[in-house]
């Protein structure tokens, strides 16, 4: 032990600790000696921080440690930002080790920190025993498929984890159905919560990663959140969505935006949105779906009484598509959030209806 810290009062201790930030309490002050590691653990706000926020500060392998050794014993933490920093997989271990001990981190973000499959292993191992993680975000890593498939695992024992998010990781259709296998057992019971938001923008998803969703949708009683975004569905996956639609009980939001679905997906989609009655929350934008695809969708509005946000923009629908969404919605309460597009449906309701 350091002879300062063996001799210095626990006061003199505390008004140093007044004068670091809670980045440098938390990562350099811990483990350096036992009396330190006491008199830190009396400290009111170490005993008090619960969010930390460490974006683009070039944390590496050495520094995940440190912090993975603070988490091990802190127990006022419930959200960690580390996103932009230089983990890595051995980084990625480090926390992961700590994910396996740590029972109040609730949020953990550890996006953007070139983790690949051997990473996400560590992490998908921690969640295994985890049981107080509840958000994780991976985005913008190098996970792929075969990270997919740990993530997958773990989620069949994971007890705790609602929110999942994995953008632009490279995960393709085989990842996908992985992902798929483990949300068919997805359900939420009285003492467990399994997940219910699922982010999978802009991966390398096409309609064959849609029909494995849509196959998990069928069964699923948990999920209620998925964001497909940014990926080439098409419109045969936009079908296969729509097949799971009819008789899910529980996704409220979906976004398809940026897939390619064109008039036909949207045909698919607005034949499901007759019959369902849960879906609140639906993003079309950017599907090319035109005038004939805004008229599917505008009868389907007609009978559906539980959507409210319908997202439309950029998909050249013209006046024609603009009139029939008018028309549907004379008799549905739905809000479309395009500004260009209430523009143009205020307008022409404004023009067209009695005073």
């Amino acid at each position: 032990m350091p002879s300062c810290f063996s001799t210095l009062p626990v006061e003199f201790i505390y008004r140093i600790l007044d004068n670091l930030d809670e980045f440098t309490i938390l990562y350099s002050t811990r483990n350096v000696c036992a009396r330190l590691n006491s008199i830190t653990d009396t400290y009111h706000r170490y005993q008090t921080l619960e969010y930390l926020k460490l974006r683009d500060n070039n944390i590496s392998e050495q520094g995940a440690k440190y912090l993975a050794d603070a988490l091990a014993s802190n127990t006022t933490l419930t959200t960690l930002i580390l996103f932009d920093n230089e983990l890595g997989d051995k980084g990625a271990q480090h926390i992961a080790n700590a994910l396996a001990i740590n029972r109040t981190l609730m949020t953990l973000s550890l996006k953007r920190n070139h983790i690949e499959p051997e990473g996400v292993q560590y992490v998908a191992n921690a969640l295994s025993r985890n049981t107080a993680l509840i958000r994780l975000a991976l985005s913008a890593n190098n996970i792929g498929n075969d990270g997919a498939q740990h993530l997958a695992n773990a989620l069949a024992n994971n007890t705790t984890l609602t929110k999942l998010i994995m953008v632009q990781n490279g995960i393709g259709n085989q990842g996908v159905q992985y992902i798929a296998n483990s949300l068919k057992n997805n359900t939420v019971t009285h003492d467990s919560v399994t997940l219910t938001k699922l982010n999978l923008v802009n991966n390398q998803i096409t309609h064959l990663g849609a029909r494995y969703l849509s196959d998990a949708l069928s069964c699923s009683k948990a999920l209620t959140k998925l964001h497909l975004n940014h990926n080439n569905i098409g419109a045969e996956g936009a079908k296969h969505i729509a097949n799971a639609l009819i008789n899910n009980t529980t996704l409220i939001k979906l976004d398809l935006s940026h897939n390619g679905i064109r008039s036909d997906g949207a045909q698919s989609i607005a034949n499901a949105l007759t019959s369902n009655r849960v879906l609140t929350v639906l993003n079309l934008s950017c599907n090319d779906i035109r005038a004939e695809g805004a008229r599917h969708l505008a009868d389907a509005l007609i009978r559906n009484t539980t959507l409210t946000t319908l997202e439309l923009s950029r998909n050249d629908i013209g006046l024609r598509g603009v009139q029939n969404l008018a028309d549907a919605l004379i008799h549905n309460t739905v809000k479309l959030i395009s500004s260009r597009l209430i523009h143009q449906i205020t307008d022409f309701l404004s023009r067209h209806l009695p005073c």
